[in-house]
């Protein structure tokens, strides 16, 4: 078994040397320090569970590595569309793509047979099927990342917490390569389960995403801060009552309560969202996926989600005015 791991970064780089300690050939495709520092010293990881290095082939040329089995995609959503490029060299007929991204995934409504909006395109993270003529449907398996990991310093990973890497097909088989996959990330000590309707997955950590992400870039607060503040709080408990509303209608049914949901946010403590980490460096907001995809599936739903509607605008103006020069319209 042969994968690839396309966006080496904190997730890509654990993943990459969990799978390569349990024996699979995997190669890491990154760029600059980061890059360096992983060809001459490996992948090594810190974790609470025990540190480990691993020496899987880092390159920064696709096609050195050739087609693969599976292509793990650490990039942000909103790089899908332009990774075209990195990406052929390592697709051959049966190459699965297995997209690691937080929010509403580009094949949402693939394979969802007899469903009112199957086959429908979520402009917001698929413009004009931008996303899906790079990486197409058929290629996918969903993945739910319930992982937090930091590149410390280049070729270095933090592991702070969890190890589960919820996988599914779209159309909800329990698929041969589902199955598959999830054997070599088990044999690397991950937690892999092959789930029969990932969607719920995927809402149940939309929840958290969807509130905690743009309001701790408004704010420049951690989890543990927002929960903490009485105004803010409540403002995470509409957001996500909404996205339940939302879930609901579009047809899942995410067993998870709002007050659990934020506890948990809450426990993970004074942690900086990829939102906030992402502003504080100067990069694009991954906004479409975490949350305008939900305000457009409000709108495709019926569901007024005002309050989410109202940060999603904000949070837009905020991603704009963030990399747009000072005095610039």
């Amino acid at each position: 078994m042969k994968v690839a791991v396309l966006g080496a970064g904190a997730i890509g780089a654990y993943v990459g040397a969990a799978l390569h300690r349990g024996g699979t050939e995997v190669h890491l495709i990154a760029r600059r320090a980061h890059l360096a520092a992983m060809r001459e010293h490996g992948v090594r990881v810190l974790s609470p569970r025990g540190d480990f290095t691993a020496h899987p082939h880092v390159t920064d040329n696709p096609a050195e590595v050739g087609e693969v089995d599976y292509v793990f995609l650490g990039l942000k959503a909103n790089s899908y569309a332009t990774c075209g490029p990195l990406l052929a060299p390592l697709l051959g007929p049966d190459t699965a793509i297995v997209a690691a991204q937080n929010g509403i995934p580009w094949w949402y409504f693939h394979g969802l047979t007899g469903h009112p909006l199957e086959g429908r395109r979520i402009e917001t993270v698929d413009p004009g099927g931008a996303v899906t003529a790079v990486l197409g449907l058929r290629r996918a398996i969903g993945c739910v990342v319930y992982c937090s990991t930091v590149i410390e310093e280049p070729g270095v990973i933090r592991h702070l917490e969890g190890t589960r890497f919820s996988l599914g097909e779209p159309d909800g088989r329990i698929s041969a390569r589902c199955r598959t996959l999830a054997a070599a990330m088990a044999g690397g000590g991950l937690k892999a389960p092959v789930e029969p309707d990932l969607r719920n997955d995927i809402w149940v950590k939309l929840m958290g995403n969807v509130a905690f992400n743009p309001l701790s870039a408004l704010t420049r607060a951690t989890m543990a801060q927002i929960c903490e503040h009485d105004e803010t709080r409540a403002l995470v408990a509409t957001m996500m009552t909404e996205t339940l509303e939302i879930a609901r209608a579009a047809g899942s049914n995410p067993q998870i309560s709002v007050e659990k949901r934020i506890d948990g946010a809450w426990r993970v403590g004074h942690h900086k969202t990829s939102m906030l980490q992402d502003l504080e460096a100067g990069k694009p907001l991954e906004t479409d996926a975490i949350i305008g995809a939900v305000v457009e599936l409000a709108g495709l739903t019926g569901v007024p989600a005002p309050a989410l509607r109202h940060i999603h605008a904000a949070i837009g103006l905020l991603d704009h005015t963030s990399r747009v020069p000072a005095g610039a319209p």
